[in-house]
């Protein structure tokens, strides 16, 4: 299953997306603003995230730095009026993965997304792992590996208890001390770093 989110304030585009995306196999979830994907990115990253540059509120510019600053790191695609290339391109610099000129073409967002997807999954398999990372990982307990794998792997605290024979507020502690030794501010990045040390494949 290949997730993106689209976030765009204008129905239209939104409904419009949605159906060409689904129709191609993928799963969407759709957003009128960015503020609620930051909460939702923290419980489920996508594989692939749409947005409109120019939103009320935190536009897409934003998102995308608010994003990184939380450490979720997903590929960002842009979406932009005629006449915002140049903004576009400041974005790309930035680190957006792609942008899309509206009106764009069907084949042209789905290749955006395909595109951004794979470049993204071949730049966590080719990445090193850092020397300082592999530390913290190595400073884990044996039983906090355990709590580890688990977790990026995307289990619940209650499975991850039933899993191991423990109570469910073990697993909480040995959770907190993972995220405590690992430098993680939230679950998404402690599997971005699952992925650079190579503990979690893609599939």
């Amino acid at each position: 299953m290949t997730l993106v989110y689209i976030v765009d304030d204008d129905d239209a585009v939104r409904d419009s997306l949605t159906i060409l995306l689904e129709s191609a196999g993928l799963t969407i979830e759709a957003f009128p603003g960015a503020e609620p994907v930051l909460e939702r990115c923290n419980a489920k990253v996508p594989d692939c995230l749409v947005t409109d540059v120019r939103m009320p509120g935190m536009d897409g510019m934003a998102l995308f730095a608010a994003l990184g600053k939380a450490g979720i790191d997903v590929p960002v695609i842009i979406m932009t009026g005629h006449g915002e290339v140049p903004l576009a391109v400041a974005a790309m610099k930035a680190g957006v993965s792609d942008f899309v000129e509206k009106p764009f073409t069907d084949e042209a967002i789905l290749g955006a997304i395909s595109g951004a997807i794979k470049k993204h999954q071949d730049r966590l398999r080719l990445r090193p792992a850092s020397a300082e990372l592999q530390s913290r990982l190595d400073s884990l307990t044996a039983r906090e590996r355990e709590v580890f794998d688990l977790l990026v792997a995307g289990d619940a605290n209650k499975i991850i208890a039933h899993a191991l024979d423990i109570s469910i507020r073990t697993v909480e502690i040995h959770r907190a001390r993972v995220m405590e030794k690992m430098k993680a501010r939230s679950l998404p990045e402690l599997v971005r770093m699952a992925l650079e040390l190579g503990t979690l494949r893609l599939s």
